[in-house]
């Protein structure tokens, strides 16, 4: 079996050595490993771990039925299975599934108020009250969000150390072009990522048949199981509706502008009946959402328009998984990336800014003369970032980059080009976007 490294494996050993860490609820969509990770995190580092999975386990869910004091409800686990093991210190409690049992959740304050235990908490956000439990749980729990297997875990598993990841690091500081060796292979290797995605059980299908074997039939497993999810634990909203804006994902991306209007999906539908769904599909982890932004100025976050969006699936694989036969064929053996309209590129780039920590924001002035994919932010400036799936002009790019926007200091091209500067704008490959927040932070 293919064993995955994990940034989280990482971010759990932190928590773990942080003296005053609190509880931990670890968020994210289903099947991206968040239960692989947390148990295995707990067999290296505790005694004892006592694993709870509210769907499988359901009188568990009992435990807290005399309410939430760490002793009581250490005492009705013990009773229902008399061999575990609870010792202080030694001991992680892990509650997963919490979406079918929110009161896991709520004891959080008691857990961290006591003191004695560490505390995990995970679940499907699909089915998850989280407003409930922030209101219930706040100031008592931390929060971790996790995705799928963002580029650089990809390319670990395909045998990559950091410390060559660390070298290629270095030239894009520099701004110093990758030889030739290095473009094609990791060109060669993204484009694969591209269309495997980072869903675990389909990276380990990839890696351990060195193909793409079986890897759409896994995908297009989880797209079904991500629809079952949405009939399931759609409560208080319109399921109908919610798997509509789902399904209309792909062909909003095919449209040049890809921007998606809730008015076009259906006859007579309307903004105001679809009132939160994209918030549920957004915090369920199955899309990212792209808000236009209105003015090119600081703060980004105070000056975007929650009416004007683009819609991404959040692991470009399972967009790649939902095309037609015919696009499958011509992805996989004509290797054309160009299909849909730069979609492909343009998904792929918002998942990894995602992955890397980045809110998306987009800017189209009203003339559509000047349009940008992406906008992101170092420490005092904007910085446009422009998706191209060809090497063709980037008059909007090179406008906002003239020295005519005040906010605006430099920009970044992602395409397939190898590493460089013109003076406006650095020009970046596409496979270096997870590496782009660092440079940023760091590019004095």
């Amino acid at each position: 079996m293919v064993k995955l490294k994990r940034k989280i494996d990482k971010i759990l050993l932190e928590w773990k050595s942080d003296v005053n860490h609190k509880p931990l609820i670890i968020k994210g969509a289903r099947q991206i490993g968040k239960t692989f990770s947390i148990t295995k995190f707990g067999k290296e580092n505790y005694d004892n771990v006592i694993s709870i999975n509210f769907i499988l386990q359901k009188e568990y869910c009992h435990i807290f039925d005399d309410g939430y004091d760490v002793d009581v409800i250490i005492k009705n686990i013990s009773f229902i299975n008399p061999f575990i093991q609870i010792e202080p210190g030694k001991t992680l409690i892990f509650f997963d599934e919490i979406q079918s049992c929110t009161a896991a959740a709520t004891s959080l304050k008691s857990f961290c108020i006591d003191g004695r235990f560490d505390v995990i908490c995970s679940g499907s956000l699909m089915g998850l009250n989280y407003h409930e439990i922030e209101s219930n749980a706040v100031g008592y729990k931390e929060d971790i969000e996790m995705f799928s297997l963002d580029f650089e875990e990809f390319l670990w598993a395909k045998g990559y150390t950091e410390s060559v990841i660390e070298e290629i690091y270095l030239k894009m500081k520099t701004v110093i072009p990758l030889s030739t060796v290095e473009f094609k292979i990791l060109d060669d290797i993204f484009h694969d990522y591209m269309i495997v995605g980072g869903m675990p059980a389909v990276v380990e299908s990839y890696i351990s048949n060195n193909n793409f074997s079986g890897t759409l039939k896994i995908q297009r497993q989880l797209l079904s199981d991500y629809e079952e999810d949405i009939t399931k634990y759609a409560v208080g909203l319109d399921k109908a509706k919610i798997l509509n804006v789902y399904r209309h994902i792909s062909i909003f991306l095919a449209k040049e502008n890809k921007k998606f209007q809730i008015t076009k999906i259906g006859r007579n539908s309307r903004n105001r009946d679809y009132i939160g769904v994209i918030d549920w599909l957004t915090s369920a982890g199955i899309v990212n959402v792209c808000y236009g932004i209105e003015h090119l100025e600081l703060p980004l976050k105070g000056n975007y328009n929650p009416d004007i969006y683009k819609l991404y699936y959040q692991d470009t694989g399972l967009f790649v998984a939902s095309l037609d036969e015919e696009a499958q064929e011509d992805l996989r053996y004509n290797h054309n990336f160009d299909t849909y309209k730069g979609a492909l590129y343009e998904n792929i780039v918002a998942d990894m800014l995602r992955k890397g920590g980045y809110n998306l924001y987009y800017y189209r002035n009203e003339k559509s003369t000047v349009d940008i994919d992406f906008i992101v932010r170092n420490a005092d400036s904007l910085i446009p970032v422009e998706v191209k799936s060809g090497n063709n002009a980037t008059k909007s790019l090179v406008k906002l980059t003239s020295g005519k926007v005040n906010d605006i200091r430099f920009g970044v091209k992602l395409c397939n080009k190898n590493i460089g500067f013109n003076g406006q704008f650095f020009t970046f490959p596409y496979f270096l976007t997870f590496m782009l927040r660092r440079f940023l932070r760091e590019y004095k």
